[in-house]
């Protein structure tokens, strides 16, 4: 069903795999900064949008006020005013929206990498169950099982094998295939991709605290935010001990390299900034129809 997301998506992280000597960690890494900066035009766009919701808020409170008890005409006056004033009641949305589908693209491709990364058709995998006795109950977990025993030395399928051996999944000793699972005895309990939840959830902390210094210092009369500084990094080490190892990593990654964009897209954005600039160009237009009346 998601085939037409998820075999671009392995054919991607296969060819720069390939580009860095077969490290799918840095193949993550190398995706999630491309997937960043072809987002920064979204991003600048959902700036504008928060802007210019705040722009108009003295008319969305004249709105309420006046339709307030009547919400069908309210929603009515309100989407009217977004279109009048060009703004997208979802703009401010959309990073988010397209990131998480990525994170999830990985996360399958990654349960399926025969398939998706090493380019292995359903009918080779089911015959390769069989032959190599793979008998697990967990349909992503075959796949996985199946790399296990080729890299064990398991025979019958040497073109697979070798396709299989160009992508290395090992990140500082962690296996980027396996999924942490955590267990509250962590001194005898503990496993090294433990790290990568942790990693996730540290990324995520780190760019909160940034965005949220650039914010008072760029837009202090803004909600305060602080509860989601703490929110979004325990959802990211919750999520990180959900998905797999790659997953959680590319979550990392995508905090970090968002976390260093944000702050440069919020400078140069800011909300005095845009305002300034849209009151200019309102009084400039004024004055064209001022010096055209006359």
């Amino acid at each position: 069903m998601f085939d037409f997301l998820l075999k671009p998506l392995g054919w991607i992280l296969q060819q720069l795999s390939l580009l860095c000597g077969g490290n799918f960690a840095v193949a993550v890494f190398l995706f999630t900064l491309l997937v960043n900066v072809l987002m920064i035009p979204l991003t600048i766009k959902s700036q504008k949008s928060s802007v210019g919701q705040m722009r108009i808020r003295p008319k969305m409170e004249a709105l309420k006020k006046k339709y307030g008890d009547d919400q069908q005409r309210y929603s009515q006056e309100l989407q009217k005013l977004y279109q009048e004033e060009n703004i997208s009641m979802s703009g401010g949305c959309l990073p988010m929206l397209i990131r998480f589908p990525i994170m999830i693209g990985i996360y399958r491709v990654v349960l399926s990498p025969l398939k998706y990364i090493v380019g292995v058709s359903a009918a080779e995998i089911t015959k390769m169950q069989e032959v190599l006795n793979v008998t697990s109950k967990n349909a992503y977990q075959i796949e996985l099982d199946i790399i296990n025993k080729l890299e064990n030395g398991a025979s019958g399928f040497a073109d697979v094998a070798e396709k299989v051996k160009n992508i290395n999944f090992d990140f500082f000793g962690i296996d980027l295939t396996s999924t942490p699972k955590f267990n509250i005895d962590i001194v005898n309990k503990f496993e090294l991709n433990w790290l990568i939840p942790v990693l996730a959830f540290a990324a995520a902390m780190l760019t909160s605290i940034i965005s949220l210094r650039i914010q008072r210092k760029t837009n202090p009369d803004a909600p305060n935010m602080s509860g989601m500084m703490l929110t979004m990094p325990i959802v990211s080490l919750i999520i990180g001990f959900t998905v797999t190892a790659a997953a959680g990593f590319y979550w990392a990654c995508s905090s970090l390299i968002s976390g260093l964009i944000q702050p440069i897209l919020q400078t140069v954005y800011s909300p005095q900034k845009m305002i300034a600039a849209e009151q200019t160009k309102d009084l400039y237009k004024r004055y064209k129809e001022e010096k055209s009346v006359k």
